[in-house]
């Protein structure tokens, strides 16, 4: 049986597809290959987003951002894109699937910081649980 595999998208990977990676890893181990990229990647990781990481359990504070590798995008079996800003295409030749998870923004209700953060992480270990949970189930 092959392992499934994701690539976590969003612009910066300094963030959210950063999280969504150190979730998945730290929840379904080696059942899930696991990737994260940007379409337009930063140069460090949101030290916000490594300390609610770290608050559940997970690592995030050896990644480093990096651009989408377009071999990665034809051959893992999801992709999925986090936030509204992030814009990409499967290659024609694509043998996955594309998905965005328009994930929660506390900062269009005010929510600043580290309050922000904990409900963005939260959102996104819900997701990816759920994720998982499907990967797991058989077809």
């Amino acid at each position: 049986m092959t392992v499934p595999s994701v690539l976590f998208v969003c612009v910066g990977n300094g963030g959210k597809s950063q999280m969504a990676a150190a979730l998945a890893t730290t929840h379904a181990g080696d059942r899930l290959v696991v990737h994260s990229a940007g379409t337009k990647p930063g140069t460090s990781l949101n030290s916000t987003s490594v300390e609610a990481i770290a608050e559940v359990g997970a690592d995030m504070s050896a990644g480093r951002p990096k651009a989408v590798d377009p071999e990665l995008l034809r051959t893992v079996d999801r992709v999925i894109i986090l936030g509204a800003d992030a814009q990409l295409d499967l290659p024609a030749d694509a043998t996955g699937t594309l998905e965005r998870w328009v994930t929660d923004e506390p900062s269009e209700r005010g929510i600043e910081g580290m309050e922000r953060m904990r409900l963005v992480r939260d959102d996104i270990d819900t997701r990816v649980r759920h994720l998982i949970q499907e990967l797991d189930s058989p077809a």
